[in-house]
């Protein structure tokens, strides 16, 4: 909701989540899921931020 977006930044930070979230769900992962997985990762040392993409990530619990 562009709307409640006071200043260009703001904007623009929407827009980088929104984006996120549709990438997600067009390879076919939970948008809450992915980001907590990403989050998780990007906290550990050496994180390989290709593996993130949402095509390289399974989130299937085994």
């Amino acid at each position: 909701n562009w709307l409640f977006n006071h200043n260009h930044r703001g904007a623009e930070a929407s827009a980088m989540l929104y984006s996120i979230i549709e990438t997600a769900r067009a390879n076919g992962l939970t948008p809450f899921d992915y980001i907590e997985h990403c989050l998780e990762q990007l906290s550990s040392p050496n994180c390989d931020l290709n593996s993130l993409l949402p095509w390289h990530v399974n989130l299937s619990k085994a």
